[in-house]
């Protein structure tokens, strides 16, 4: 387990996936991450990469060559290698091998910078084209924040905010995890998303192109909470599994394959095109309060 610190927060990371472990404002003792009971969900922040979602029959096809890929890409369930370390920050890497070409043909280099300041923690994600010809990807993270975060509440006692004000409907997902073809009202005329356990009952909920950069996990009956910022990520999932005690907060470079996607990597809705020595780099931040 590795470990970075200062004197507000203490965050730990495994090398396996490159998944945090624990955040913990040691100035609180209070602990932030979902502790990935399995009877509910046996993960905590799984990286997302190369892909986001589900691919339609778990397939994609490019250069008239099928590939088969599942949910979320493999990035979570491969070692990281640590590339550099300090007290505050830790930087891990994963690169392209043999079996990931034969699943996802490109040479690639991932990496993720966990970055301590204040009560922030700060996560980016850098990708580089090594090739010679375009890389395609999606990337995203999928944290599990502790609903109730302190004893004493309940999960109904805690609401979402947005930064804006939002007129946006969920994307519904069908039973195999493909976003449907037109959206269902949920956010009218509010910033405000009240918790409650059935309201991931349909799955995720999934928000394209919101107003909003930031989200709040806010409750009237304590103060302790969080502050999410998701600027330059297109797409949001909140999600939750049923009757678990966690909101997942998730921003996402690329999205699920539609009911009616045509399989073509190049064509997916989100994904992002890298040419030849290209860098790639988007940050998200949650400050713990």
């Amino acid at each position: 387990m590795l470990q970075i610190s200062n004197d507000r927060l203490q965050v730990s990371i495994a090398e396996k996936g490159a998944e945090l472990q624990h955040i913990v404002r040691t100035d609180l003792q209070q602990e932030y991450l979902w502790n990935a009971d399995p009877a509910f969900w046996a993960k905590k922040s799984p990286v997302l990469f190369p892909i986001v979602g589900g691919l339609k029959n778990n397939n994609y096809t490019f250069k008239e060559k099928t590939y088969s890929l599942g949910r979320h890409g493999f990035a979570r369930d491969l070692v990281f290698t640590v590339t550099a370390q300090a007290a505050t920050s830790i930087t891990l890497e994963l690169g392209d091998t043999a079996d990931s070409r034969s699943r996802y043909p490109f040479p690639f280099l991932f990496a993720i910078t966990y970055t301590l300041s204040g009560t922030t923690l700060q996560v980016k994600y850098h990708v580089k084209n090594p090739g010679a010809e375009p890389l395609y990807f999606s990337v995203g993270g999928h944290p599990a924040f502790k609903v109730p975060l302190v004893p004493g509440t309940t999960y109904e006692d805690y609401r979402l905010e947005f930064n804006h004000v939002e007129n946006a409907g969920r994307w519904p997902l069908s039973a195999e995890g493909l976003v449907q073809e037109a959206p269902a009202p949920l956010l009218e005329n509010t910033n405000t998303l009240p918790l409650k356990k059935e309201l991931f009952a349909e799955d995720a909920l999934v928000f394209k192109h919101l107003q909003s950069d930031v989200v709040t996990l806010k409750s009237n009956a304590t103060p302790r909470g969080l502050r999410f910022h998701f600027a330059g990520f297109p797409y949001l999932g909140i999600w939750a599994a049923p009757n678990a005690d966690f909101v997942c907060i998730e921003p996402w470079c690329g999205i699920a394959d539609s009911v009616n996607a045509s399989g073509d990597l190049t064509r997916k809705e989100g994904i992002i095109t890298l040419e030849a020595n290209g860098v790639f780099e988007r940050q998200w931040e949650v400050t713990l309060l």
